[in-house]
């Protein structure tokens, strides 16, 4: 007997296709062949530019880690329309192959190039070049002084897959005393598929910047008539900011460390003696006279470590010396740089100093290691990207103690059995140093955290300890910074959950939408006795029809939404909607407060009510 008919398949589920893999986006640093690409591109760039605008000088036009940039003296601002008319003059020079050909020329001969074509900035980009002096050519109408490398023909770069991004300004030698320029930025991959990814992420990079999501949800703002790059926290984003840094100030306690607190401001001998004043003076905000002495804002918070520790004499049994702050420094930055909270002019470092003796660095530099996991784990930053600096040609310290100090770091960090690259020769002049960069949800690398070694600061202020056998020795002091600054990272934080906080940490966790009058009392109930139990619960009073009071929750990420009706009222319950798993259905309010304590107390997403 003939068995049952197989179900019938419908042709759009037959020819439906398996899945794409994701597409990866390789850095410019990690693709000898995207370079060539992104770097011919800013040449092929330049050229369509002066075909259009033959009134355009040139200046630089390098290659950055997602594309390319050129910069301009225009007499008159490039528009969107013209971006888009030197993108078609760049795809006419792409598809006539024209061949990139490295010169190699005399000074004399570079010099009478660059006259006869009227560069003026590249005559003073030659004076500072050494030889020999290479110029790559373009076709035969077009060349530049440049050391490459570039593609061996425009025929390699592929014209459906670049784009010219935007325009903005810049000045000549970053200097604003000198010439406002005009920037092109562009992107270039080697396919089409790569370009689309990117400005996927472009896209969704805009819908979670971190400047709108502030606004939306009344985190922060940056208030023009107080002063550019200063930041007022509004009373939701200064809890987020309050339950950081509890967090931040419990783990240290965990971790062996001691709090300080120093002042806003010393007197600028300090600042001398620091180095500050000779090495970051345009870094600082100018000093103010007070009892006929100068005080400077600080920049830093190490030297106040250092004083604190020179305070008294100190034997190595005392070693090490862990101690952290947060502590609030001042630094100029430029108009053109500062971005949200990303670059400002105030903010708050994380900053801890360890001072130990040399047989101790490994020991202390692991403790660092599992405390900057332990903190940004709990931020859902799990991928890092480690760097490990070595001393560069110019430095102070003696070659024992800079071995030893270099030792310790890789000793950490295999101990720790994370990857890592090394930086020949990247480290500071007073020491070797760890720099790690977090990925967030869509790709990107951050620099936060840092672990710098200083043999400067020690000898600067004279700092030791009362060895053993009775000497004075310099302690190794230890730079770290899990955050780098409670501002940046706040920025980072909420683009990488697209403000959509998990629940331990969102300003409002629960909010409560009676949807009549008469269950108002109870909705009061309830809110009592969340709040006692340290849930951050609001009660939504606005008399709103019950789809609108959902729809308001929702726009401003509200975790947990409690709707509560005369049943929910009889029975002393809520009904649950999260964010994160949907509708949770009739939940009693003492599971309610259980579940939400535990969420706080294991600083978890979301509610877990069946635990």
């Amino acid at each position: 007997m003939a068995g049952p008919e197989p179900e019938p398949v419908s042709s759009a589920a037959a020819t439906t296709p398996a899945p794409s893999a994701p597409v990866v986006l390789p850095k410019t640093s990690e693709s000898d062949q995207l370079l060539r690409i992104r770097h011919s591109m800013s040449h092929v760039m330049a050229m369509a530019v002066q075909q259009l605008f033959p009134k355009a000088r040139v200046t630089i036009g390098p290659w950055t880690e997602t594309g390319f940039y050129y910069d301009f003296d225009n007499p008159d601002p490039f528009t969107e329309a013209d971006l888009k008319a030197i993108k078609k003059g760049m795809i006419k020079i792409i598809n006539k192959k024209l061949p990139l050909e490295r010169v190699e020329v005399s000074r004399n001969e570079a010099e009478e190039k660059i006259k006869a074509q009227n560069e003026p900035y590249k005559l003073e980009i030659l004076e500072g070049l050494q030889e020999p002096i290479t110029v790559y050519t373009l076709g035969e109408d077009w060349w530049d002084l440049c050391a490459g490398p570039h593609v061996d023909h425009t025929g390699q770069l592929n014209a459906k897959a670049f784009e010219l991004e935007s325009v903005a300004g810049a000045y000549w030698r970053g200097d604003e005393t000198k010439a406002q320029l005009q920037r092109i930025y562009g992107t270039a991959w080697e396919t089409p598929e790569q370009l689309a990814e990117h400005k996927r992420r472009k896209e969704e990079a805009l819908r979670r910047d971190h400047r709108r999501i502030g606004k939306d949800l009344d985190l922060f703002s940056i208030e023009d008539e107080a002063g550019a790059g200063l930041v007022f926290w509004h009373p939701r984003g200064a809890r987020m900011r309050l339950l950081i840094e509890e967090f931040w100030r419990q783990a240290h306690f965990e971790g062996g460390y001691e709090l300080l607190y120093t002042p806003h401001v010393a007197d600028i001998s300090l600042w001398k003696t620091s180095g500050h004043l000779d090495f970051y003076a345009e870094s600082m905000f100018g000093p103010m006279e007070v009892d006929e002495r100068e005080y400077q804002l600080k920049p830093m918070n190490c030297p106040f470590h250092v004083l604190t520790y020179a305070s008294k004499l100190r034997s190595y049994r005392e070693l090490p010396i862990r101690w952290a702050e947060l502590g609030t420094v001042y630094r100029y930055e430029r108009p053109g740089v500062m971005h949200g909270l990303m670059r400002v002019r105030g903010f708050t470092q994380d900053d801890a100093h360890v001072f130990c003796l040399p047989e101790q660095i490994s020991d202390e530099i692991l403790k660092i290691l599992d405390l900057t996991e332990r903190i940004l784990s709990s931020f859902d930053f799990s991928n890092y990207e480690i760097n490990l600096s070595t001393r560069p040609e110019k430095s102070i310290g003696d070659d024992t103690v800079w071995d030893l100090a270099t030792k310790g770091l890789i000793e950490a960090l295999d101990r720790k059995g994370w990857a890592y690259k090394i930086d020949e020769g990247g480290g500071a002049f007073y020491g070797p140093k760890i720099d790690l960069k977090i990925e967030d949800a869509i790709g990107r690398m951050w620099q936060c955290s840092t672990i710098q070694l200083d043999f400067n600061l020690p000898e600067r202020f004279d700092l030791d300890y009362v060895a053993a056998d009775g000497s004075k020795q310099r302690p190794i002091m230890i730079h770290r910074a899990i955050f780098g600054s409670l501002e940046r990272f706040f920025g980072i934080m909420t683009e990488n959950y697209a403000g959509d906080y998990p629940f331990w940490l969102a300003p409002e966790q629960v909010r409560l939408l009676p949807v009549t009058d008469e269950v108002q009392p109870y909705a009061e109930q309830v809110l009592d006795q969340l709040t006692k139990a340290g849930v951050r619960a609001t009660i939504d009073r606005s008399g709103d029809r019950l789809g609108k009071l959902i729809r308001t929750g929702e726009q401003i990420k509200i975790p947990v939404l409690a709707v509560i009706g005369a049943k929910e009222a009889e029975q002393n319950a809520v009904s649950l909607r999260s964010r994160r798993d949907g509708d949770l259905g009739v939940t009693a309010v003492a599971d309610l407060l259980r579940a939400a304590q535990l969420a706080n107390s294991e600083r978890v997403a979301g509610l877990e009510l069946n635990r």
